[in-house]
């Protein structure tokens, strides 16, 4: 059988997804902040965008609005005289008086200098380089100690072995060991460990408290059966009784295994809600957060101004597309935003009404099909995107989520499950907490769902939530 090269011709239609289109679809998925800097970046890169300016318009009032300037006048007076009341009554029942607390908060803004305000917040590792730079170490043994700062987790712990590290400075074990002693007596102390029971231990010989044999002994052998709370063995071991077991518990409980938790690696993720739903009467109004979202509009300045070649005309009309595109994108996704919420309201209005508990299960497809939306559209504006509710902060995708079958035969939100287990959770005797068996039959005695305890345990788990045993605050 022969093989040949041959050119053919053929004719086909298929789908492309265009630049403006994939525009279109990444607006979808930002997030309010993520759209307010693209916006911005937009706005510098296009000069066919300006941001529009509110109009201002400025008219001689008539009879009839200056009297209803006064009786709006008359309103605002009556209402600041209320409110300074109140003022008052909060100034008076307050634990300092009102001119000392503003008195107090513009002498400390004052006396704050704009580098204490503004300067990045210290870290485990910059914090432990700057105690090790001004040691009594040689300089080798500073190398040393880079290598195990640099090779510390974020809660404080070594992540590498002695020898790994001694390997890698081309020293010996010894040398590295005595380093790492001296680094774990640094500010926190107990950092650097290679595992909890060397953590406590340090903290146990700073603060003098080596003394104590029964102390350094229940760390070093039973620290994994007081995790567990089983305080018979150690009882036994050091003849305890329960008043005794009680004061080491409280004296390894002032302990910290996480030493370097506490400078926190990573910056705080601000949330700036897209979405506002209110109960204004009967009704839910919703409304879209335009706050610092640029309103856009063509520049007919710089259209008018434009002579050049044919080359620079190309380029401004790709730019007068784009923007125009940018903008009908923006409308668009508003559109979209509101249709959807709205959607969501109407479904879940029992939640808006009485809270998380009696959250219903709901699909995407449904939003999709009330809408008249493909449901990839519904799926990528509910990403990243937050309501403001009279019940708190929630993302889009919380209200999308699985049914759990009750007794009469209806659907139940696994959310509103999990929701109650939290709750009679919270509520328990800690001295004696609910097992997960217990937890299920209060499920189907007050909402009458019927789950199993393994269910429990996994909604339990999801939540973060440790078992009965691990919450049990008496010990023994």
């Amino acid at each position: 059988m022969a093989f040949e090269l041959r050119q053919q011709l053929k004719l086909q239609q298929k789908l492309m997804m265009t630049q403006q289109l994939q525009q279109a679809i990444r607006l979808l998925q930002l997030s309010r902040l993520e759209l307010v800097e693209t916006v911005h970046q937009e706005l510098l890169e296009n000069p066919y965008l300006e941001e529009k300016l509110p109009e201002r318009v400025e008219e001689a009032p008539s009879s009839e609005d200056i009297r209803e300037g006064d009786r709006k006048d008359a309103v605002y007076e009556d209402e600041s005289s209320r409110n300074a009341d109140w003022e008052d009554y909060l100034g008076d029942f307050a634990s300092a008086p009102k001119d000392y607390q503003q008195r107090e908060i513009q002498e400390e803004e004052e006396n704050t200098s704009p580098v204490q305000r503004y300067a990045e917040k210290t870290t485990l590792e910059g914090h432990l380089l700057w105690q090790l730079h001004l040691s009594s170490l040689t300089d080798e043994e500073v190398a040393i100690g880079e290598l195990i700062i640099g090779n510390l987790s974020s809660s404080g712990y070594l992540t590498e072995s002695i020898e790994g590290i001694a390997e890698m400075a081309g020293t010996d074990t010894q040398t590295a060991l005595t380093v790492l002693k001296r680094i774990q007596t640094f500010d926190p102390v107990g950092v650097a460990a290679r595992d909890a029971k060397e953590c406590l231990l340090a903290q146990i010989y700073d603060r003098g408290l080596d003394k104590d044999p029964v102390l350094v002994g229940i760390v070093s052998e039973y620290l994994e059966d007081f995790e567990a709370k089983r305080f018979k063995p150690v009882m036994r071991r050091f003849r305890l009784d329960e008043e005794d077991l009680k004061e080491y518990l409280l004296m390894i409980q002032s302990l910290d295994p996480m030493p370097g938790a506490s400078f926190g690696s990573s910056e705080p993720t601000y949330i700036s809600p897209d979405v506002y739903v209110r109960k204004v009467g009967e009704d839910f109004v919703i409304v879209l957060n335009d706050d610092n979202l640029p309103q856009l509009t063509l520049s007919e300045t710089f259209e008018t101004s434009i002579q050049g070649t044919p080359e620079e005309k190309n380029f401004c009309a790709e730019k007068k597309r784009a923007a125009n595109w940018l903008i009908r994108s923006l409308e668009q996704r508003n559109r979209t935003l509101y249709k959807v919420m709205e959607s969501i309201v109407q479904h879940q209005r029992e939640f808006f009404e009485t809270g998380p508990t009696a959250l219903k299960p709901l699909i995407l497809r449904e939003i999709a099909e009330d809408i008249g939306m493909h449901e990839s559209t519904v799926s990528r504006i509910t990403s990243n995107k937050y309501v403001a509710t009279p019940h708190g902060l929630f993302e889009l995708k919380y209200f999308f989520n699985s049914g759990v079958s009750r007794s009469d035969g209806s659907q139940l939100a696994s959310e509103s499950v999990k929701n109650m287990i939290k709750k009679l959770i919270a509520e328990e005797d800690k001295s004696s907490p609910l097992p997960d068996e217990n937890i299920a039959e209060i499920l189907y005695r007050e909402l009458g769902v019927k789950i199993s305890r393994r269910t429990v345990a996994k909604y339990r788990s999801v939540m973060d939530i440790p078992t009965s045993s691990r919450r049990k605050k008496s010990i023994l």
